[in-house]
C-alpha cells in the first residue's frame, strides 16, 4: 500500500485532496445521519455549492442516499468508509508520524485520528472510539480490573462508544468534580462507561481542587469516601485526556494572577492536575482527592 500511496502523491497529487474531502463527507454523514446539506456544509466548513457537487457524485456512486430527513450513508458507503480509513491515514502520513512519536516518546502505541478536533466534533468522537477500542483490548488481555477515568469531551465520547461484558471490572473517577457540565464530569463518565461495559462503578463525591486541610478532614470523617479514594489510587488502568494549560486553568477556576503566572512560566498542557511546560516539566500542581501525578508508577 505504501508504494501505491507514494505513486499517487507523485503522479496525481490533486487526487489526494479530493479523496480526503470525500472521505470527510462520508464520515460526517455516517456520524450524524440523516443530515441536511446546509448543516453538513457548516460542519465541514464547505460552501453549499462545493458540497452539492461532491454529495451528488457520492450519491451517483451509490454511497449516499437522500430522503426528506436528509442524507444517509448506504451499506456500500459504510464498507467503502471502513476501507478508506487506513488509506487516508497513509495519504496523510499519519502512520509514519505514529511511528516517529512511538520512538521519540518511548511508548508502546500511538494512534492518530485524521482531522481537526477543534473544528469537527466527528473527529473527537473518532478519538473516543479509538480510546474505547484500545481500553477494551486491554481488558480482554486482562491488563487490569480497576479503571480510573477523567472527565472531558473526549472521555465522554469514549464512554458512549465503548461496549463489553466485564462484570469483574470496577470503573472509578480519577478525580473529583470539576464544575463542568454534568455529562463531562468524571463521575458521570465512569458511570456511563461501567454500564456499557457491564461493569461496576464507584463515585467520588468530593469537589476538585479542595485544600489539603479540607481533604484530610473529609477523609478522616467519611470511611466511604476514604475507601473510594483508596480504590482510585490503586487503579490498574488510567484513561485521561490532555488539555491546554490556559483552558484547563479556567475550567478549574484558578485565579487570573495564577493563570498569568503559569503561562509566563511556560505551562502549555495539563493532565491529572499537573501543568507542564513543553518539555514535560512540572510548572504547577493542583490538589485533589483522586489520582495525582506522583501516584502514577
Amino acid at each position: 500500500m505504501d508504494n501505491l500511496v507514494n505513486l499517487q502523491k507523485k503522479i496525481v497529487p490533486e487526487m489526494t485532496d479530493l479523496l480526503i474531502e470525500r472521505y470527510r463527507i462520508l464520515r460526517q454523514v455516517s456520524n450524524e445521519q440523516p443530515i441536511g446539506r446546509r448543516a453538513l456544509a457548516g460542519r465541514l466548513n464547505l460552501s453549499e455549492r462545493v458540497l452539492r457537487s461532491q454529495v451528488d457524485f457520492l450519491k451517483g456512486c451509490g454511497l449516499l442516499s437522500y430522503s426528506t430527513a436528509g442524507m444517509s450513508v448506504t451499506e456500500e458507503g459504510n464498507e467503502i468508509l471502513q476501507e478508506l480509513a487506513e488509506y487516508v491515514r497513509k495519504l496523510q502520513g499519519l502512520s509514519s508520524l505514529e511511528q516517529f512519536l512511538l520512538e521519540r516518546l518511548s511508548i508502546k502505541k500511538v494512534i492518530i485520528i485524521p482531522g481537526d478536533s477543534d473544528r469537527e466534533q466527528v473527529v473527537k468522537r473518532e478519538i473516543g472510539r479509538a480510546a474505547a477500542h484500545t481500553l477494551v483490548s486491554l481488558l480482554e488481555e486482562d491488563k487490569g480490573r480497576v479503571v480510573a477515568v477523567s472527565g472531558g469531551t473526549t472521555l465522554a465520547a469514549a464512554a458512549q462508544n465503548i461496549r463489553g461484558n466485564f462484570p469483574d471490572v470496577v470503573v472509578v473517577p480519577a478525580r473529583g468534580g470539576l464544575g463542568d457540565t454534568l455529562e463531562l464530569q468524571a463521575n458521570t463518565i465512569a458511570t456511563v462507561m461501567a454500564r456499557n461495559l457491564k461493569a461496576s462503578y464507584r463515585q467520588l463525591y468530593v469537589p476538585d481542587s479542595v485544600s489539603q486541610e479540607i481533604l484530610n478532614s473529609i477523609l478522616a470523617e467519611d470511611a466511604g469516601i476514604r475507601a473510594v479514594v483508596n480504590t482510585i489510587k490503586h487503579a490498574d488502568i488510567l484513561v485521561h485526556g490532555i488539555g491546554r494549560a490556559d483552558v484547563m486553568a479556567r475550567h478549574r477556576h484558578l485565579p487570573q494572577p495564577l493563570i498569568d503566572r503559569l503561562l509566563q512560566e511556560g505551562a502549555v498542557g495539563e493532565a491529572v492536575g499537573q501543568y507542564s511546560d513543553i518539555k514535560g516539566c512540572q510548572v504547577y500542581m493542583t490538589n485533589n482527592a483522586g489520582l495525582m501525578m506522583h501516584d502514577l508508577p
